[in-house]
């Protein structure tokens, strides 16, 4: 059984060449994951995910980030049908063998992945009393992609792996959901244990393209 981290000690630990070789694993083997398992995801683990995800950085130290588990048949079933109408569209603007290739992606695991994450920003937060968000408000929006990194890690490091949906109607899928006013969809996740292992990107591993490594290039200015 997975455990919470322990409280920060009072100096900050030492980490050798072999944390970091595996936490460059780790950085590394983090995949999109398409294709799930359909065995239940241990709660324990779940949570301690959740938790390791909630010390990911925010503006302000607003922590804007709220995680929705979508559970309920027809819930899951909206937004299985909202994904089936953005992928037609979606492959309709592409042709001939590009359009073939895209109809070939397995682009969600929404059928098989045992738990389903909506992570929404609440935009209405007064939490860090507006700080670093004046010029910006959109750090709110990143704020919570920070989180949902940290528990694609998190994720990753108890063997998990997660996928995120973005071929949805985010306002279908908030309205399927009943959240709150002022919360916005910033990512629709399944998770779960993948059926397969591969240190390539799906999308490089089906010809869809290749990684761009100079696009972490250094520009001076």
């Amino acid at each position: 059984m997975s455990e919470s981290p322990p409280p920060a000690a009072p100096f900050p630990p030492a980490f050798d060449d072999a944390f970091r070789a595996r936490l460059a694993d780790l950085f590394a083997w983090r995949r999109d994951v398409r294709r799930f398992r359909t065995d239940p995801v241990d709660e324990a683990v779940l949570r301690t995910c959740l938790d390791w995800a909630a010390l990911a950085p925010s503006v302000g130290n607003s922590q804007p980030w709220r995680f929705v588990r979508v559970s309920e048949p027809r819930r899951r079933a909206s937004v299985a049908a909202s994904f089936e109408r953005c992928n037609a569209a979606a492959r309709a603007t592409y042709a001939d063998e590009r359009q073939a290739l895209y109809a070939r992606l397995k682009l969600a695991g929404l059928r098989e992945a045992p738990v389903h994450l909506a992570v929404f920003c609440d935009s209405g937060t007064e939490a860090g009393h507006g700080l670093g968000r004046a010029t910006m408000p959109e750090m709110l929006r990143y704020s919570v992609a920070a989180c949902i990194h940290a528990f694609w890690l998190a994720a990753r490091a108890h063997g998990l792996g997660v996928g995120w949906v973005s071929i949805l109607e985010p306002a279908i899928v908030t309205q399927a959901l009943d959240v709150p006013e002022g919360w916005d969809l910033i990512a629709y996740l399944c998770v779960g244990h993948p059926v397969e292992e591969h240190a390539d990107p799906e999308l490089v591993r089906h010809g869809w393209q290749e990684r761009h490594p100079e696009t972490a290039r250094l520009l001076e200015r």
